[in-house]
């Protein structure tokens, strides 16, 4: 007998359309019910490149929305290994700095992961990797308000270097990458990360697919 695969689930959709809300509501929900090795969560945003050899104005002028920015090659090979049944050391990101720092997260494999990320369905091996892929649809301009939000206040940053990133990449990459990925979500949502029926709905086929006895 061998143990089921991991359930590896996807939330992607612009930045600031309530991902992280949902990924982690879901996760907090079901973590006491699924116990130990049930459910955990791994942030497309720990994958940005190591700029750590780039000077901090260069750091800067880095297109943060395209897919080059990622190292979606490390994500693809840590979920392989998640999928087998192995310990991963995910990469820590550094807002303030732009890169990365010199700390790793331990992942223990969880029969459930969950993965939430702007461009997690824009890339072919990262969707093979996937057994649900949820999009989450929100206007771009209450995205922008969020976005506005969150900067300031967790990211020490200006309205006026928000709103210019916003024009300058936020907004053209996700008419190019984020939004064409949506043809390939299984759900999408609407109203954002506080949507209870999506919640309960994703929340329900959790539970059943951790119930599923083991493979022969």
């Amino acid at each position: 007998m061998k143990p089921n695969k991991p359930t590896i689930i996807a939330v992607a959709g612009p930045s600031a359309s309530g991902k992280t809300l949902f990924a982690q509501t879901i996760h907090d929900e079901l973590i006491d019910e699924l116990g130990e090795g049930g459910i955990s969560i791994i942030y497309e945003d720990a994958y940005y490149r190591n700029q750590s050899h780039l000077t901090m104005e260069e750091r800067e002028k880095t297109n943060y929305d395209h897919p080059d920015s990622f190292e979606h090659e490390l994500l693809t090979e840590h979920l392989e290994k998640l999928t087998n049944h192995q310990t991963i050391h995910s990469p820590v990101y550094c807002y303030k700095t732009h890169t990365r720092t010199d700390e790793t997260k331990e992942f223990q494999p969880t029969k459930i992961v969950l993965i939430e990320g702007i461009l997690l369905l824009a890339n072919k091996k990262l969707r093979e990797k996937f057994d649900i892929k949820v999009y989450m649809d929100t206007p771009l301009d209450i995205c922008l308000v969020r976005r506005i939000k969150r900067d300031l206040v967790q990211r020490n940053r200006s309205v006026e270097s928000v709103t210019s990133q916003y024009l300058e990449t936020v907004r053209p990459m996700y008419y190019e990458f984020i939004e064409p990925s949506k043809a390939w979500a299984d759900i999408v949502i609407t109203r954002g990360g506080k949507n209870r029926m999506a919640i309960e709905v994703l929340k329900a086929k959790i539970r059943q697919l951790s119930a599923l006895p083991p493979q022969i």
